[in-house]
């Protein structure tokens, strides 16, 4: 497929000033999916485009992947498709996802592809081509039938755990690698350890992330909100923002996100270091080394943003609304966008307007007040902008810290951090 040079925009910032790095997260069919999930308010982006068609064409395609590879400095580029439901797009614009990254990239590149999905469409010609690239897959479950079919609906309400699971044996017997993404909210934030030990278990996934839902609201939007994102609501579905200092009846509760984290940690901390890897904990132990390798938790952000269908960059994944909309990657090239005075402050306002009680907080190195689009409560002083998962955050870093300084003695001292396990079981650790 050649590329149109001609209509092509051409970087113009000096590279050196970009990140070496940052994560793009794709969206080929837009906010279109083929499930109704309540919570799902990236459902509402529809409005951002009432004519389009969201999909993605084969120009935005080429553009965006030659862009991607000339825009790392470092040699692992990731590939990473997200929704909406990426599978809508059907196999081929995939394949053909795959030749332009074999013509583009440059010699000693290492690109990475990662799909995240809901797994209904996933059949055995999706394994075979997932398998034979080396694509990481991403699984959205919320846990066991009764938590996951809460809010995981298809567009006639019914629960759609069974249609998932279907797509995980799919995984399975094709050898596909995958992780496990699951939502905390309402239906299972008080049911931590029974929905580690499904993954675990039941599924056997090894590699988990826990993604809080927290959807904010106004008082005049709340009734409409509580309602959902979903087609099935009825009336007008409006548009999604990060505003407002309400949250709906499915977000996590800031306590209970800090208790539902703890009851998997503590299951994690006994039985599974080095097997089951969850992200959380992961780059909890990286902060005690001064590295952040996930947004949320980093001192500052801005290198994870969002590519819809059509090739409008936005600042972030949480942030894909006119506000936050950098530009076209058809018109200048992502770099010049991901380097610009506005996205670099965005990335900065993170750090820039902590609280006074974030500032003075003891966990601090480690929390980083949290990602900005949760930070829409009143501190201890009275001041804007706290975090709604403070309390439940503060109580995970506090109830964790011995045991991760623990091992991160043993990872300096040239140990394994799983001789944690060996300490907890004889009592030398709480």
């Amino acid at each position: 497929m050649p590329r149109p040079h001609e209509a092509s925009p051409r970087i113009t910032v000096d590279p050196r000033t970009a990140p070496p790095q940052f994560h793009l997260l794709a969206k080929p069919a837009g906010s279109t999916c083929n499930l109704d999930c309540t919570y799902c308010f990236f459902l509402s982006k529809e409005a951002l485009y009432p004519s389009d068609s969201s999909r993605m064409t084969d120009q935005v395609l080429e553009e965006y992947i030659v862009q991607l590879l000339e825009s790392h400095r470092s040699p692992e580029v990731t590939v990473a498709w997200q929704g909406g439901e990426p599978t809508l797009m059907g196999l081929d614009f995939f394949a053909k996802s795959v030749e332009i990254v074999r013509q583009h990239r440059r010699p000693g590149q290492r690109v990475q592809y990662a799909l995240q999905t809901n797994g209904v469409l996933l059949d055995d010609a999706w394994g075979r081509f997932l398998a034979e690239n080396d694509v990481l897959v991403g699984l959205s479950i919320d846990g066991p039938a009764p938590m996951h079919d809460t809010y995981r609906v298809n567009r006639g309400g019914r629960g759609t755990h069974r249609q998932v699971l279907k797509g995980l044996d799919v995984l399975r017997r094709n050898g596909v690698e995958f992780n496990i993404l699951c939502t905390v909210n309402a239906a299972n934030q008080d049911h931590g350890a029974e929905v580690y030990r499904y993954f675990r278990d039941e599924l056997g996934a090894t590699f988990l992330q826990f993604i809080p839902i927290v959807e904010r609201a106004t008082a005049e939007s709340l009734p409409i909100a509580n309602q959902g994102w979903s087609e099935r609501a009825g009336g007008h579905r409006p548009l999604y923002t990060q505003t407002g200092s309400l949250v709906t009846e499915r977000s996590v509760a800031g306590d209970a996100y800090g208790r539902f984290l703890i009851d998997v940690y503590d299951e994690w901390i006994r039985h599974d270091v080095g097997t089951v890897l969850v992200q959380l904990f992961d780059v909890t132990l990286q902060a005690y080394f001064g590295q952040h390798s996930l947004c949320v938790h980093a001192p500052t952000c801005g290198t994870a943003l969002a590519l819809e269908h059509n090739g409008d960059l936005y600042s972030c994944d949480h942030y894909v609304e006119p506000d936050f909309l950098l530009g076209n990657i058809t018109r200048t090239h992502m770099l010049d966008l991901i380097a610009s005075d506005r996205q670099r402050a965005f990335g900065q306002s993170k750090r820039d307007t902590l609280t006074a009680q974030c500032r003075s907080c003891d966990v601090l190195s480690l929390c980083n007040g949290g990602c900005p689009k949760d930070r829409f409560l009143t501190s201890r002083d009275g001041e804007p902008g706290q975090n709604h998962l403070c309390e439940g955050l503060y109580a995970f870093y506090t109830h964790t810290r011995p045991t991760m300084l623990a091992m991160a003695r043993l990872l300096r001292h040239g140990h394994y951090a799983d001789e944690i396990m060996d300490q907890v079981a004889v009592g030398d650790l709480p």
